[in-house]
Formats: structure tokens, C-alpha cells, sequence
């Protein structure tokens, strides 16, 4: 088996930018968004609501045995959210028997759990997160950093609940990684050549 590198991370940890370099560094494939373009492909819904599915709870689909307390739309949801999760772990795993990669995020540790991945945590200290996210702040955005630690707080619960709802682990759980790397105050690019020696 190839080697196949996980990536989860909290927001503004730089978890993607250092899954992209470690992947430049070791010279294999790097999939993030380009999921996101497959995935569409696969479902023929729009790309746009397929990010909001895999960044988001599947909806409040936790209670879903209550199916009395459910409408057709919460019903249509759910097969739509389950649509592009069974899509996702079909192309995330095409994409690990093809070749080497890194994969960012999307459960992809847990999809892909029986191919042994080496599975990585990024995460870093709150004010670190939030001077990195608002560094990378495009010219449009102009959010305070009251609001740029709501927001990656916000991400932060999606994101778990999201990993939660389709792994049964926590996320952000040690016990559930090989290697979690603390980014606070770090320079990515600095690191990254260390971590792939490591990892030999």
C-alpha cells in the first residue's frame, strides 16, 4: 500500500496550507477542494450546496429514529447529506488506491481506516488562530477579531459534529491520530521539512 497522509485540523491551525506543502515536499498527490468538484460530478448537485453539506451537521439529524417529528424536507435532506457523504468515501477512496496523497479533512482518516492512513491533527492556541485568519483575510472582509473567533468557533462545532455524525469518534481526539502537530506562533513552511523527514 502507497502511503496515504489524513489531515484534520481547526480552523485557522494552517492545517491546509501545511497539508499542501507536506504534500509538495514528499512529491505526492494533494486533494482538498478538488473533492468538492468530484463529488458534484458524481451527484449532479451544485458544488455550492455540497460545501455546505460536508462543512455543516447533516442538518439536526442526530434524532433520527424520531421519524415522526420529521418532514418530507428534513427526509429529502437527510438523503441528500447521506448522497454526498456515500459519493465523497467513493471518491476519497479511488483517490487513495491511485496514489500517494494527502487528503484535507472530509473524514477521510476514517473512510479510509482500513488502508492504515497516517493520520494527522493540526491545531494551535485561539489567539494564534485568530491573527492567522485574519492575515489571509481577503481585501472584502473586514470582520473583527471578535467576530473572526466566533466564526472559527463556529467552524470548529461543525466540523465535529459533522465528523462525529459519520464516525462515531471525536473529533480533535488524540487517541484518534498518529500525530497532532501544535501550530501556535509556527510558521508553516519552516516546519514542514521537518515533519516529512520525520515521516521519512
Amino acid at each position: 500500500m502507497g502511503r496515504i497522509i489524513t489531515i484534520g485540523r481547526e480552523f485557522g491551525s494552517g492545517g491546509r496550507e501545511l497539508g499542501r506543502r507536506l504534500a509538495e515536499e514528499l512529491q505526492i498527490e494533494y486533494y482538498d477542494r478538488e473533492l468538492l468538484t468530484e463529488i458534484a460530478k458524481h451527484t449532479s448537485l451544485a458544488e455550492e450546496y455540497i460545501r455546505n453539506v460536508v462543512e455543516r451537521q447533516p442538518h439536526s439529524l442526530l434524532p433520527i429514529t424520531i421519524g415522526r417529528s420529521f418532514t418530507y424536507v428534513d427526509d429529502y435532506a437527510f438523503k441528500q447529506a447521506q448522497a454526498v457523504y456515500q459519493a465523497q468515501s467513493k471518491i476519497i477512496r479511488e483517490l487513495a488506491e491511485k496514489s500517494d496523497c494527502v487528503i484535507i479533512g472530509r473524514c477521510a482518516d476514517y473512510i479510509l481506516q482500513d488502508k492504515k492512513p497516517l493520520r494527522l491533527f493540526v491545531y494551535a492556541d485561539m489567539d494564534s488562530r485568530v491573527r492567522r485568519c485574519m492575515e489571509r483575510r481577503s481585501p472584502g472582509e473586514s470582520q473583527t477579531e471578535k467576530e473572526m473567533k466566533k466564526q472559527i468557533q463556529t467552524v470548529d462545532k461543525n466540523r465535529a459534529r459533522y465528523y462525529e455524525f459519520y464516525t462515531g469518534l471525536k473529533w480533535g481526539d488524540k487517541l484518534n491520530y498518529d500525530l497532532c502537530i501544535n501550530t501556535t506562533d509556527v510558521v508553516i513552511k519552516e516546519i514542514v521539512p521537518a515533519i516529512a523527514k520525520m515521516l521519512g
